[in-house]
């Protein structure tokens, strides 16, 4: 998720159970040519290990070139990411574009395998549109070269991310003795509930959390929960909100810096705090605070807070 799963996040998301992370979607072109930005999104960490370094593009040798310099980062697998559906991406023939290209996105795979001794995954869609739901076909092309797993998001790009999550075809593909590498789901999971009805209902290997993450990682702490007891775990307590939104702000301090790290941890404290009664106020202190003390500060004062309504 550009912008989202960044260490900080991965951190996180980790201490409450995520099996396997992937990193920050990376531009291929940006990483042949070290802008910044791409090359920082390489950085991993030793407490986030199995971790993917998720690559994308539309030329077959820069995604080659690019595979190659990921693979120097030492990640765990090298993913391609053939599901953007944003038009900053797919309008210029990478993400979920390759969908109308599925020979190319073939042929880009295989090179791509090749150029790496890490495995290598995939995360796709069902197709570019309803008429062309090809997908059943595209996960045993993608087999045949060579890749070890395969993502697949309910819906097709020109839906982007509106309507309901499809996973017949995820089903279909998870169930089809052909196909032997493990097809992982996403789509609409956002509940614990919801994780093990997908499990169950259409026999996927493992299922993709992203959005119902953001600002909750303890969906992973409640799914593994309900999957081993069929009881639905607590959620979070007001202090266990605070506590891990102080350390998903100290992990982008220390990995993006003062000015950056409080800028972009900004966007995350709605999610923390959502359906916190009369919180609005509270938002705005952390919203518009400009020090990293002053947030620790507030932080601070929301324990004392709601410790004393508790009681």
């Amino acid at each position: 998720m550009e912008d989202v799963s960044d260490p900080p996040f991965r951190a996180v998301c980790k201490k409450y159970g995520a099996d396997m992370m992937y990193t920050e979607f990376i531009s291929s072109e940006g990483l042949i040519r070290d802008a910044a930005k791409s090359t920082q999104k390489l950085d991993i960490f030793g407490f986030e290990r199995p971790v993917g370094i998720q690559i994308f593009g539309s030329n077959i040798d820069v995604m080659k070139e690019a595979t190659e310099i990921a693979t120097a980062a030492k990640p765990d697998l090298i993913d391609i990411n053939y599901g953007c559906p944003v038009k900053a991406v797919a309008c210029k023939g990478a993400g979920a574009a390759l969908l109308k290209d599925v020979p190319k996105m073939v042929q880009m795979t295989a090179e791509i395998v090749k150029s790496t001794h890490l495995p290598v995954t995939v995360k796709t869609r069902l197709g570019w549109d309803s008429k062309s739901l090809f997908i059943k076909d595209v996960a045993a092309r993608l087999q045949d070269v060579g890749i070890h797993a395969l993502s697949i998001h309910g819906r097709t790009r020109v839906q982007m991310y509106k309507g309901e999550a499809d996973w017949t075809l995820i089903g279909e593909i998870a169930q089809d003795p052909k196909i032997h590498i493990p097809i992982f789901g996403n789509g609409d999971v956002d509940s614990p509930e919801k994780a093990k009805e997908m499990r169950d209902r259409y026999g996927v290997q493992g299922i993709m959390i992203g959005r119902a993450s953001i600002g909750h990682p303890w969906i992973f702490r409640e799914i593994k929960h309900y999957f081993k007891t069929g009881q639905k775990l607590a959620g979070p307590t007001m202090a266990e909100r605070i506590d891990t939104c102080q350390q998903h702000f100290e992990e982008g301090i220390k990995w993006k810096g003062e000015r950056l790290g409080i800028f972009e941890m900004r966007r995350h404290y709605a999610n923390y705090f959502k359906g916190i009664p009369n919180f609005k106020p509270n938002r705005m202190r952390l919203v518009t605070a400009e020090t990293p003390e002053e947030v620790i500060s507030i932080l601070n004062e929301l324990r004392s807070l709601y410790a004393e309504v508790l009681v």
